[in-house]
């Protein structure tokens, strides 16, 4: 009966650990090296959208400005739609940099998460890990921060991206209403704490 029951538990910690790809029953194909994050990749556009931030019970409206302004250089802007600043930062290959945040927002640990999502907005050209197929959808798991992201693509467009931690997903990112490269509806919902960014593009 012990020897039962310590199979039993061992099998159940082996279905619990398994990973993303093989809980979703990914199929396996040939990896390629890189991907192009198809968004905000204009350097002669600024991407606007009004924006809705929830986070922690509390509301935040106002316009997201996404900006490459150079091959590997983007900045992103919430403001108020009056023009004041909540939060600018920057990214540049590798550094992050928060040229201003709103004194009501400046967490370390909102900061980093923010820094996290805005991320996938601007990482291009991706580095793949490895490569799947299901219900045709062609899926690339890369590594952004050192955590594990999965970019469903179909019909070569990007629909979402999957941020996860072992076999559960942490942060789903949708890319809707897409026309000539530009996804005018994008929400950012986080499964495991009260987070979600809705925005709807206006240029």
């Amino acid at each position: 009966m012990t020897r039962y029951l310590l199979i039993s538990i061992g099998l159940l910690l082996l279905v619990a650990c398994g990973s993303y790809p093989k809980r979703q029953g990914f199929q396996i194909e040939e990896k390629a090296a890189l991907i192009v994050n198809p968004y905000f990749s204009d350097v002669s556009k600024d991407y606007v959208y009004k924006a809705n931030i929830e986070v922690y019970g509390k509301t935040f409206g106002g316009l997201l400005i996404v900006k490459k302004i150079e091959e590997s250089k983007h900045r992103v802007v919430f403001t108020t739609e009056m023009g004041n600043k909540l939060f600018d930062f920057s990214f540049e290959n590798e550094v992050f940099t928060v040229n201003y945040i709103l004194e009501e927002l400046d967490k370390k640990m909102l900061i980093n998460i923010l820094r996290d999502d805005f991320l996938v907005f601007v990482q291009s050209p991706i580095q793949i890990e490895n490569a799947y197929s299901k219900d045709n959808f062609h899926i690339f798991e890369a590594e952004l921060n050192g955590k594990p992201h999965f970019y469903f693509f179909k019909n070569d467009q990007l629909l979402e991206v999957l941020r996860t931690k072992g076999s559960k997903e942490k942060v789903s990112f949708l890319f809707n209403d897409i026309e000539r490269g530009l996804a005018k509806k994008i929400e950012i919902t986080h499964h495991n704490i009260k987070l979600k960014i809705n925005l709807k593009s206006i240029k």
